[in-house]
């Protein structure tokens, strides 16, 4: 399966985001800008929650290529420069939306198995796991060493 043509650039992205240790801006980006749609919500709110689970050690379980993949789909759609532009009103959610359902089929195995993580691990630990903190230096802080 072929990735989107406007997807591709966001890879490398990615790649550099996760090396800098700068994944907290964007799952903060991802919290304001919110999918208006409510199973898109219910997606994105997945990769987000495994983008932070990842952040503080929680669960490993996922392939280096399938992680660059969520965090560039994310970029993509918080991205204010993609294919069609978020402030044309009526389509400018058109490309994050395709992109989106490409990264959810392109790792549905991998979310899946995050998905099914999520549910063997008791209530109190994922409000820690996947609360967000009040600023995006807050979360960078909560990194485990090693």
């Amino acid at each position: 399966m072929k990735a989107p043509w406007t997807f591709a650039r966001f890879l490398p992205l990615a790649e550099r985001l996760l090396s800098r240790g700068r994944l907290p801006a964007l799952i903060f980006a991802v919290a304001r800008k919110g999918p208006r749609l409510s199973k898109l919500r219910e997606d994105v709110g997945l990769m987000q929650a495994l983008c932070l689970a990842w952040w503080r050690g929680e669960y490993r379980t996922i392939s280096p290529k399938a992680l660059v993949t969520v965090v560039a789909g994310l970029l993509y759609f918080v991205s204010p420069v993609d294919a069609i532009p978020d402030w044309l009103l009526g389509v400018g959610m058109l490309d994050d939306i395709a992109v989106l359902a490409w990264v959810l089929k392109a790792v549905s195995d991998e979310l899946a198995a995050f998905s099914a993580w999520r549910h063997r691990q008791a209530p109190e630990k994922l409000r820690v796991v996947e609360r967000l903190p009040d600023t995006p230096e807050a979360l960078r802080l909560e990194q485990p060493k090693g």
